[in-house]
């Protein structure tokens, strides 16, 4: 019987054959990444060693990945003392793999990760933060585990007791319509799916679109699969994939690419013709209430963002600049823009895109979580109305929960930004979709790696 990429990632980390769905397994661990609840992590994970004389030391601090994102700069004392509390643990440790509150390394942790070549095709993630699965674009198997979970692998290296998921299997052919997205995909499928629909399943990615979609677009998709409850979701690794990993994480040397066997067992498949699809809205007060934007086009916004992990990369911000170029938003809107990492942000300024933006009207912030998590940098008052590219729009998701959140594209965040009410973008604009990755002969580079 032929397994998936799931399974044989996880056979290959637990030093098995072969697993199937069901099998528990504990499998070694290939990057291990918290943010700035690894202050959690660290009291669990000195817990294990008290009474045992033994000395704490973390099993590999090369593969432990460590990135302030969730709150920068600090808020607040306390937030500011837990982030001196890691920077002394990363030093004492010698983890490398730091990215701390500067210019010329942050950004959000799950941009950081591919971008730095953190991650590899058949790689077991683990990470703090439900949106780990965003690393299944490169065909690693990544998913979250709480603090305690975490301690357990900083201690031993392993995932303790994990059941191997079902998967399903998600066809995508036909061409994206212009300036229909990634995220309008994959709003389609969580709102076809449901909230529940892949609970503790893998959402593996295959088909036309998705072989002729950038990393960045993967990215987008394998980010918001744990919005349909799924465990994991994955696209099996390419030619596109090496050209990532080469261009912009620059890594070197051969890289392996997992696929799944032709007779894999799916405990679903679920086929979409990309080309009939339209801006998809996610509407208060979940991910799954998508409607067609035509359904509640009008709808009256207060603050737009654009950004997060989800849709700020440099693509994302190109196309919002072309939108925006030489015009300015509604007046009494309030626009936010959060590049997804320094990077990033150097890149946009550089071709002239943050200068666009600013043009417009719009406040760019440091790269970070700011107003997605609600904690600082944007939150709603009473009664406003947000249209956001972030990935939830949970009650209370932006800091208020009398307010309201709607889910969109970066083309239709700024498009409603020039009207002030959810709005369809206009047609000929162009859409850089490799504005962060520079083309490449894909099927060149697939050869010579």
């Amino acid at each position: 019987m032929g397994m998936t990429i799931a399974e044989k990632i996880l056979a290959r980390a637990s030093g098995r054959a072969s697993v199937t769905a069901g099998d528990v397994v504990e499998p070694r661990v290939d990057l291990a990444m918290s943010h700035e609840n690894a202050a959690l992590v660290i009291n669990q994970f000195l817990e294990i060693y008290e009474g045992t004389g033994r000395e704490a030391r973390v099993w590999d601090p090369a593969k432990i990945a460590i990135i302030f994102d969730h709150r920068v700069p600090a808020e607040s004392a306390k937030t500011a003392t837990n982030q001196k509390k890691i920077r002394d643990f990363v030093a004492a440790q010698g983890i490398g793999k730091f990215h701390d509150i500067r210019a010329d390394q942050g950004g959000i942790c799950h941009q950081i990760l591919p971008e730095s070549g953190y991650v590899l095709p058949g790689a077991v993630v683990v990470g703090t933060d439900s949106h780990t699965t965003t690393h299944g674009a490169l065909g690693a198997f990544a998913f979250g585990i709480g603090a305690t979970e975490m301690a357990s692998v900083w201690a031993l290296g392993i995932a303790l007791n994990i059941e191997v998921p079902e998967t399903i299997k998600v066809i995508v052919n036909g061409t994206l319509p212009e300036l229909v997205s990634a995220k309008d995909l994959i709003l389609h499928t969580i709102g076809r799916l449901t909230a529940e629909g892949a609970n503790y399943k893998v959402l593996e990615f295959h088909g036309e679109a998705i072989r002729n979609m950038t990393t960045s677009g993967r990215l987008v998709l394998c980010n918001m699969a744990v919005e349909a409850g799924a465990t994991a979701g994955i696209v099996p690794p390419d030619a596109e994939t090496l050209r990532y990993l080469h261009d912009v994480a620059h890594v070197r040397g051969t890289i392996t690419l997992v696929r799944p066997d032709a007779d894999a067992v799916y405990s679903q498949t679920i086929e979409i013709d990309c080309s009939q699809l339209t801006y998809q809205i996610a509407c208060p007060h979940t991910v799954d209430n998508v409607k067609p934007l035509s359904e509640i086009e009008g709808t009256a916004i207060d603050q737009i963002v654009i950004g997060s992990c989800t849709n700020g990369r440099a693509d994302d911000l190109a196309v919002a600049a072309s939108i925006l170029s030489g015009r300015k938003i509604a007046r009494g809107v309030r626009m936010l823009v959060f590049p997804a990492s320094w990077r990033i942000y150097d890149e946009a300024l550089k071709r002239g895109v943050i200068a666009d933006l600013i043009g417009a009207g719009a406040v760019v912030m440091n790269p970070g979580c700011g107003c997605c998590l609600g904690v600082h940098q944007g939150a709603l008052g009473d009664g406003e109305v947000a249209l956001s590219t972030t990935n939830r729009n949970f009650l209370g998701r932006m800091g208020n929960p009398k307010a309201k959140v709607y889910l969109c594209s970066p083309a239709v965040a700024a498009a409603s930004a020039l009207t002030g009410r959810i709005s369809r973008p206009p047609q000929g604009v162009k859409n850089d979709e490799h504005f962060e990755f520079p083309s490449h002969d894909n099927q060149a580079c697939l050869e010579a790696c």
